[in-house]
């Protein structure tokens, strides 16, 4: 990683707030992320198997799917959870800020 790299990420961590999720969320993110891992090491498997370009196809539309599950998860718990939190401690436009940032780069 290069030192524009870091220093970017390290940006970002001091403008962002903290956001602070149970365990059990965490863990249930965790596992899921995973399995994906786990899913797109064996996409390159299958490639470096040569194996038929729609079967590997199916399996990226697969992938895809997983990720987009996660992202919703993540994303509705921080309406919940973090949007909610903020509302209470009067910072809410700088979370919805961040969430509508975060969303154009998602959404893309």
């Amino acid at each position: 990683m290069s030192d524009r790299q870091k220093k970017e990420i390290q940006t970002n961590k001091t403008e962002m707030t903290l956001h602070v999720h149970n365990e059990e969320s965490l863990k249930k993110i965790i596992n899921r992320l995973s399995r994906i891992e786990g899913h797109i090491r064996g996409v390159k498997t299958m490639i470096a198997e040569s194996r038929p370009c729609p079967e590997v196809l199916i399996q990226i539309a697969a992938v895809r799917g997983a990720i987009d599950r996660v992202a919703r998860i993540i994303l509705d718990e921080h309406l919940e959870d973090c949007i909610a939190r903020a509302a209470k401690e009067g910072n809410i436009e700088v979370e919805i800020k961040e969430l509508k940032d975060a969303l154009d780069r998602f959404l893309i």
